[in-house]
């Protein structure tokens, strides 16, 4: 889902304008800000952060903070 506003105002670049992402069930820290393009996959790929350590989800309720591996931490 892509939005190019919030609260009625246009998304300002320091927040990830004019389009901004809206990943449902991802919390600020683990969506995307900024995009430089959109890419469709069957599978998921882990990102920069799980890569090197951290959980796919980050659910802060469910203290899901490192993956299964602990990469470089």
């Amino acid at each position: 889902l892509l939005t190019y506003t919030y609260e009625g105002l246009p998304i300002e670049p320091d927040h990830g304008g004019p389009v901004r992402s809206f990943v449902p069930q991802r919390y600020f820290w683990k969506s995307a800000k900024f995009l430089r393009g959109i890419e469709f996959s069957a599978d998921d790929k882990p990102g920069f952060w799980e890569r090197n350590g951290y959980h796919n989800d980050g659910d802060p309720f469910k203290e899901e903070r490192y993956g299964s591996r602990r990469g470089f931490f």
